[in-house]
């Protein structure tokens, strides 16, 4: 992989229609040159269906709390607080990684950054994301445009769990969902975050990092 530099960007909270909208933006309007970049971000409580959720997996009525369909794969999960999600907008011809093996890197990022903390954590074949003690901790949904990836990861801190029993997560009514503060209590979304992007750092091969205060969302203001 051709290693070069990144954007590291904790947007904190923001609403998803937005961070989506100006996901879209910035890989519209990319060039070979723009550098890539990872956003840290919370949502409000969200309910997300990707391409191929046919409305099959919403098994109790959701009140107040939007559904929103949008173009990654997968079928239907949750965002909300006390969830982490990492939007990974890379140019996966500049790094010649293809999407199996960005896929293969992700869940390796995930899993590695869990062992610093001693957890073991596992993949299970045909269902993407990470697995502890049986329970999903990591969600994964992707799309990618003219060789460039859009979305990413999610995976739960200290959120309230109780509002994936509304779904069959992933389309698998089976699954159960584990929030990381209940295998570590004294872990944090500050501390988890510092670790991933040290451990995705050193996967990825990127050689440099940048913290920057622009504002990503300026373009959607001022259309």
């Amino acid at each position: 992989m051709k290693p070069n530099k990144i954007y590291i960007r904790n947007l904190k909270k923001t609403d998803w229609s937005i961070t989506s909208s100006a996901m879209h933006i910035f890989t519209n309007s990319r060039s070979q040159k723009t550098i890539d970049e990872l956003w840290f971000t919370e949502h409000n409580s969200i309910f997300t269906t990707g391409l191929l959720e046919k409305n099959k997996n919403i098994i109790k009525k959701i009140r107040n709390i939007p559904i929103v369909q949008c173009n990654r794969g997968g079928k239907i999960t949750y965002h909300g607080p006390g969830q982490q999600l990492v939007y990974m907008l890379i140019n996966l011809k500049e790094k010649k990684i293809g999407i199996k093996k960005f896929l293969f890197l992700i869940e390796k990022v995930v899993i590695k950054t869990l062992k610093k903390f001693q957890i073991t954590a596992y993949t299970i074949k045909n269902s993407p994301g990470i697995y502890i003690n049986k329970k999903k901790f990591c969600f994964i949904g992707l799309r990618v445009k003219n060789h460039c990836s859009l979305y990413g990861i999610s995976y739960n801190i200290h959120t309230d769990l109780s509002l994936y029993k509304y779904i069959n997560p992933c389309g698998n009514k089976f699954i159960k969902i584990l929030n990381l503060i209940d295998v570590i209590p004294t872990i944090t979304m500050n501390i988890f975050r510092k670790q991933f992007i040290k451990t995705f750092l050193n996967i990825f091969k990127y050689q440099e990092k940048y913290q920057s205060s622009y504002n990503v969302f300026n373009k959607i203001y001022q259309n």
